[in-house]
């Protein structure tokens, strides 16, 4: 049966080694998570190096945490879904090895999960009521998107960042103002403080464009910094905040509910890291209230990379028998043939 189904998913693209047990589609036994983000604090941003090695020393003992909490053994595993990409490839490796030597010695179907894709179906663990079709706004640290999801293994990009991503853009900006990394959460609990009081831009607001660029405003965030200081001015480091915050989340915002009205949808799901946000999750809310929408988004805790999601993507995908048609080159040069699965 379906319903019985152990899916073991593994994620390893960028700083947090997780592994997961799912039954079914939805119902999570386990989901463990290992962060990197000490680690990294003391650079200011994830070194790709450490990272993979990093994931090394982790991923074995992660797996057997999560089978253990799931109360299952690994013989009872049904089949292995991997993260593949995007992200960094020498994490990603570290997964996918791990991934193909697990399924190849248990004997059961390894399948590869595109990250993005599975932010989006962190939705399904989070809201069981929840089926396409739908919109999604995808919004992380390393990717900003608008997806149509029109079933359970069909999406149309609407449209992506032509630059840096939301994230990116968030934690670059906390860089130049001198707060730690991770950056996001600390800019959204200084914009509590402050005032949108400055007008910085708010690129690619054409109608009928479902495309982000956040590289213009990152650059005027550090015009605006460097002009005060050359004046002698203090710096409202919380206005700043503020100021930065308001202009990615109004245009994230109008995106997305233009993108659902385009559609004829009336569902918005937003996925990925930023999503934890909480001035673009109040945004989303309020709008999606005033314009008759449903509007969902994960808890915090699977807003984050884990592995939950990839395994609930790669059931679908088993299911279906079917393989990624959202991004068919998540890591040039790496698929799961290139490394041998």
């Amino acid at each position: 049966m379906e319903h019985d189904i152990l899916t073991l998913g593994i994620e390893s693209s960028c700083d947090e080694t997780s592994a997961a047990v799912l039954r079914g589609g939805r119902t999570i036994l386990s989901n463990i998570i290992s962060t990197q983000i000490p680690v990294h604090q003391k650079f200011g941003g994830v070194v790709p190096e450490i990272a993979s090695r990093k994931h090394i020393v982790n991923i074995l003992p992660v797996i057997d945490e999560a089978v253990h909490e799931a109360g299952v053994k690994l013989k009872d595993i049904d089949q292995v879904a991997v993260t593949y990409g995007p992200g960094l490839v020498g994490a990603l490796l570290v997964g996918v090895s791990a991934a193909k030597g697990l399924a190849f010695s248990l004997g059961v179907p390894l399948i590869g999960v595109n990250h993005l894709e599975g932010h989006i179906f962190a939705n399904f663990l989070a809201t069981p009521e929840l089926e396409p079709p739908f919109v999604a706004l995808v919004v992380s640290g390393g990717h900003t998107a608008l997806v149509r999801v029109e079933g359970y293994n069909h999406f149309r990009m609407l449209g992506q960042t032509r630059d840096d991503a939301a994230g990116e853009a968030f934690d670059k900006v906390a860089r130049v103002l001198g707060l730690p990394y991770p950056g996001g959460p600390r800019i959204d609990k200084l914009a509590h403080e402050g005032r949108p009081t400055i007008d910085f831009p708010r690129a690619l607001e054409e109608k009928g464009n479902y495309e982000f660029s956040f590289s213009g405003l990152k650059s005027a965030v550090l015009n605006y910094i460097n002009s005060e200081r050359m004046k002698g001015h203090g710096l409202n480091i919380p206005d700043i905040a503020a100021s930065f915050q308001s202009s990615v989340v109004d245009v994230l915002a109008h995106k997305a509910f233009a993108a659902v009205r385009t559609s004829g949808l009336d569902t918005l799901v937003l996925a990925g890291g930023v999503a934890a946000n909480s001035a673009l999750e109040a945004k989303l809310r309020a709008g999606a209230k005033k314009r008759g929408l449903r509007f969902f988004f994960p808890d915090h805790i699977l807003c984050t990379d884990n592995a939950a999601m990839i395994a609930c993507r790669g059931f679908y995908q088993s299911q279906a028998g079917s393989y990624s048609d959202l991004y068919l080159n998540a890591v040039p040069g790496l698929s799961l043939q290139d490394v041998g699965a």
